[in-house]
């Protein structure tokens, strides 16, 4: 393949990631790091450092509008993170140590977890019944934002803090060893555990997994997993398609995106194992 086509694909890609890892809190590597591996045919050490490039990408672009529209719960993502980036730096390490096969079966096996588990969770646009646990009230976790969909003020409360922070070590381990942002597990522990409402657990998601990303960044480029003319094309894919993403995040209701997570989950997840069980992947 030419290198200008080679270019131009990526940046298409990476644009769509962009866009969906924007609205959905996901980071875009979740969909960077199968088009890399299964499309392109990249080894996958080399496309999780396309994916943590992509990562602090996504959070560098979308957390501007989401902090400046105050839906993302800044007290919140700042408490969590300390979970997360510990996580993250033991992650990067082991991940040098793996097999790419096994890398892939497990990055399509915990998707496929995370994904039965949002179907668990009730298709409602926003949490109901919750009361605020007294730790989550002494960290001052609960708060409000204005939702233009549903054009009114929401004030939602937070519960389960201890869970929820476990959920986020365990999120920062994926980060490091996947190179995914780990922005699925983010969503999952304060959707699920935490019962924040999906827009923001999407969009401090989005704030937080550029931090934890940086953590363990400078160990993949250390190791060299972190090619210019790979990482580039995705990074500014990745920008453009934050940019569509954060606007279509304010306009969709919960549950739409709820909809939309879950199925991507599932497709990726699906072919991530299968690739890895047939040894497609080096």
């Amino acid at each position: 393949m030419e290198p200008l086509t080679f270019f131009g694909l990526l940046f298409g890609a990476s644009t769509i990631a962009g866009a969906l890892g924007a609205l959905l809190g996901l980071g875009g590597g979740v969909i960077i790091v199968p088009v890399l591996t299964l499309g392109a045919g990249l080894n996958i050490h080399y496309a999780i450092g396309a994916s943590i490039v992509s990562v602090i990408a996504t959070s560098s672009g979308a957390a501007a509008t989401y902090i400046r529209d105050q839906i993302t719960n800044l007290r919140l993502g700042m408490f969590l993170e300390m979970a997360t980036t510990s996580g993250a730096v033991v992650g990067a390490v082991v991940a040098g140590w793996l097999p790419g096969r096994v890398l892939s079966v497990i990055f399509g096996t915990l998707l496929l977890y995370a994904a039965w588990t949002m179907v668990r969770a009730r298709w409602e646009e926003l949490p109901t019944g919750v009361v605020s646990s007294r730790l989550a009230v002494r960290l001052r976790l609960p708060g409000a934002y204005y939702d233009p969909m549903l054009q009114r003020t929401v004030s939602y409360q937070i519960t389960g803090v201890p869970q929820g922070f476990g959920m986020m070590g365990l999120a920062g381990l994926i980060s490091g060893l996947l190179g995914i942002g780990s922005g699925v597990f983010k969503v999952i522990a304060m959707d699920v555990m935490m019962r924040a409402p999906l827009k923001v657990s999407t969009t401090t998601s989005n704030f937080m997994i550029g931090v934890t990303a940086a953590a363990s960044a400078s160990i993949y480029f250390l190791r060299g997993d972190i090619h210019p003319f790979i990482a580039a094309p995705v990074a500014l894919g990745i920008l453009a398609g934050t940019i569509l993403g954060t606007h279509l995040l304010l306009r969709l209701r919960g549950t739409v995106i709820r909809r939309i997570f879950v199925a991507v989950l599932l497709v990726v997840a699906l072919q991530m194992i299968w690739r890895g069980v047939a040894g497609t992947i080096r």
